[in-house]
């Protein structure tokens, strides 16, 4: 199956009903502190930043009060920044009271492997085919630097891309004489069609924006990584739009790399990404830089054993505020259900796509597209547009010089945020 082809979109009125009656019969468990694997209480019960157990047509998964930002905006900016929880912000208080006051030594390493487990469990990985480095585009750069490129060597990216690999490819372009091939979109998708036909022999690398940051177009990665594989390249997707938004399990995607931040979809914070090297990467894959945290076992004479795990991508020591975060965040996600955020999400985005559409904007997103980002091009004055948006308390992206309005639909959003959106356009058409 191609991209977005025979794919139904939720019928949000039977999701609502879905989630409200089990949501009411089952509950929530109350979320468990970081650095603790998930496990529902016998009786659970609502507690202050815990996902809730009563389910509403207005907060369909139970979880709105555990984002104050709620209580201020329409927030339809996940695509930019994902708010904290308060669960994930309490994290982080603990994490710099522990700190302020050194209680224990151990938490930050604690942190990390109960963010490790947590996220190989909620992404379908193994443990040790995880690092965490410090931004996404550390990924794409480690993959980059290890592979022994030759001129006449090309790679291919698609133009709904993020800003960052245009700047990587250009640059091994002007160092190793490697072809960077950009396939352009159509209405706003790239089909593997359109790959296949700028892929050869000397093709050693495709990469792709999972869920593109410009329209939210989610890509099939299994058919893009049987061709990639079939001329004997590798997949990289970069993640950062689509962790969090949708069931997925890595091993059955079939890419070989896969790297996204924390603090867009997963709600932690910026500066832990978690980076995913399939097992059979892991023996050629090398570092890009070295240092203390790669030593597995000290030798005599100053010699040592490394780290022969994803592990030995962690040159350093990790940034244990934002692991806290990840670790929480993770735990959060968890127990609200990825399946169920993916439910709620895009069927709520199809209904802003439609209504937007309705009002006569050109829509960039196409029709149909199992994510949670809309973006059209909305042809009014933009600093009307973007002052009105403001005084309704609405936040979402412009980009192309204003005139490409993007939203990004959280699990906290209500059919009143979109509805707010929407009203605000209505009055300006």
């Amino acid at each position: 199956m191609k991209p977005n082809e025979n794919i139904s979109p939720w019928n949000r009125r039977r999701f609502l009903q879905t989630t409200a009656g089990a949501g009411a019969a089952a509950g929530l468990a109350a979320f468990p502190g970081a650095g603790a694997l998930a496990s529902p209480p016998a009786s659970p019960s609502r507690q202050p930043g815990a996902p809730g157990v009563s389910p509403s047509s207005t907060d369909p998964l139970g979880i709105r009060s555990s984002f104050p930002v709620t209580e201020e905006l329409a927030y339809l900016n996940n695509a930019a920044v994902g708010p904290l929880p308060l669960p994930v912000r309490d994290a982080l208080h603990d994490y710099a009271d522990n700190k302020m006051r050194r209680r224990d030594g151990a938490a930050g390493s604690k942190a990390v492997a109960s963010a490790r487990t947590r996220f190989a469990t909620l992404f379908g990985a193994d443990e040790d085919e995880i690092a965490f480095l410090y931004a996404t585009s550390g990924g794409e750069n480690i993959v980059v630097n290890a592979m022994d490129w030759r001129p006449g060597d090309n790679v291919v990216v698609d133009e709904l891309h993020f800003v960052t690999t245009f700047v990587l490819y250009r640059e091994l372009e002007r160092r190793a004489g490697v072809e960077l091939r950009i396939v352009p979109s159509r209405d706003g998708v790239v089909t593997v069609d359109d790959f296949a036909a700028r892929t050869d022999d000397r093709t050693r690398l495709l990469s792709v924006a999972w869920v593109s940051n410009r329209n939210g177009f989610r890509y099939d990665l299994p058919e893009l990584a049987d061709l990639a594989h079939a001329h004997g390249g590798y997949l990289f997707a970069d993640a950062i739009q689509a962790w969090g938004t949708f069931p997925s399990n890595l091993h059955e995607e079939k890419v070989d790399f896969a790297c996204g931040n924390g603090y867009k979809w997963l709600h932690a914070d910026f500066g832990c990404a978690p980076f995913y090297v399939r097992r059979e990467h892991l023996d050629w894959m090398t570092p890009d830089r070295h240092g203390h945290a790669q030593v597995a076992e000290s030798l005599p004479g100053h010699r040592y054993r490394l780290e022969t795990s994803a592990k030995k991508l962690e040159y350093g020591s990790p940034a244990y505020g934002p692991v806290a975060a990840m670790d929480a965040a993770l735990g959060f996600v968890g127990q609200v259900g990825v399946d169920r955020i993916a439910g709620h999400t895009h069927a709520l985005a199809g209904e802003l796509r439609e209504g937007a559409a309705a009002l006569g904007m050109r829509m960039f997103t196409p029709p149909k597209n199992p994510s949670a980002i809309v973006s059209f091009h909305h042809g009014l004055d933009h600093e009307r547009l973007s002052q009105a948006l403001a005084d309704a308390g609405v936040s979402i992206t412009f980009q192309e010089d204003g005139q490409l309005l993007r939203a990004g639909v959280g699990m906290f959003n209500s059919r009143d945020d979109v509805d707010r959106l929407l009203g605000v356009i209505r009055r300006l058409v």
